[in-house]
Parts: C-alpha cells; structure tokens; sequence
C-alpha cells in the first residue's frame, strides 16, 4: 500500500528531477531552432564559398547557456536535421554535401567549439570569461575546421584559404562572439 502511495504522490525530489529533465529538453528544442533560424540570416562574399551568417552568435550561445554534452547534443541534432535534408544549413541549405564540401568544416567545427567551450566555461557566466572563451577557444576551432575543409575541398593554397576562410571573418565573429556573451550574461539574471 505504501509503495502505491509513492506511485501516486512522487517526492519532491523526484519532482524537481522531472521538471529539470524538462526544462534541458525544452530549452534543446528552442536552441537547435535557433540555431536553424539564425542560419537564414546570412550573406554571400564574392571571394569565398563562406557566408557571413548569425549562426554563429547561436553556437556561442548554445556553448555559453549549456553544459558540454547538452551542447554536443544540440548542434549533433542541428547537424543531422541538416545532412538529412531539412534546410537548417546556412542560406537554408541542406544535405551531407555541406559536412563534406568546402564549408563542411565549420560545420562540424561548430560541434566540436560548442562543446570544448562549454566545458571551458565550466559553470562561469562572467561576460569578460566567456567573451576570452569565444575568442581563444570557439573561434580558433571554428576556423580550423573551416580551414582544413576549404584548403581540402577548394584545392587551394594556405595564404588563399585563409583569405577565404578566416581574414574576413575576424571582426564580424569577435563582434558576435560579444553579443553572445552579452546575452547569456542576461539570460543567467532571468534563471537560464
């Protein structure tokens, strides 16, 4: 009879437990959304097959609210919803050709910044942390990948991949990297 009475009336522990568990499902959902909103906001540059986009600001985000493998998992779920076909990619594309092509490494750099910050971060929220995060941990990562794919992929020379993969990028993306960090400052003061 006892047991049924904990079935029917769950601890309070158990209860916050559950609310946590849905709270971290709630908040993956609205960030792998944003994320595919923020890649819509984009533009071409005539030297390069990279686009300047808000992706970015959201994988900073993402890295600066969740922890590691909340992280992991949010941008893994962005890139599958990608490769599969729904256009969540940057210009509202799609398909394995934008893991494999020659932007295929900011992609999978992404994930692989996302989580590294995260676990950089640890439980910090301080705005001048996480902006040196973004800058010295997100940002090389981002750009190593999309170095390597493009130097692969375009068949280009080292001087010419990173005219078209990091030089033009640089002021745009430690801008971004400090409207992310502004804004995960604010969501920590609302409870996020």
């Amino acid at each position: 009879m006892s047991e049924m009475r904990e079935n029917l009336h769950p601890s309070a522990a158990a209860v916050t437990g559950q609310r946590e568990q849905v709270r971290v499902m709630t908040a993956s959902a609205v960030c792998v959304a944003l994320l595919a909103v923020s890649a819509y906001i984009s533009f071409p540059l005539p030297f390069t097959p990279a686009m300047v986009t808000a992706l970015t600001i959201m994988v900073n985000l993402v890295a600066f609210v969740m922890k590691p493998k909340q992280a992991g998992i949010i941008l893994g779920i962005y890139l599958l919803l990608g490769a599969v076909g729904v256009p969540v990619f940057v210009g509202g594309t799609s398909g394995l050709i934008k893991l494999i092509g020659p932007t295929g490494g900011f992609n999978l750099g992404f994930l692989v910044a996302a989580i590294a910050m995260s676990a950089v971060r640890g439980n910090s929220r301080s705005f001048k942390k996480l902006v040196a995060i973004g800058i010295c941990v997100g940002m090389p990562i981002i750009y190593i990948g999309g170095c390597i794919s493009m130097y692969a992929v375009a068949k280009v020379g080292v001087w010419k991949t990173l005219v078209m993969a990091v030089f033009p990028f640089l002021i745009g993306d430690t801008l971004k990297v400090v409207l992310a960090a502004f804004l995960a400052n604010r969501l920590q003061r609302y409870g996020f």
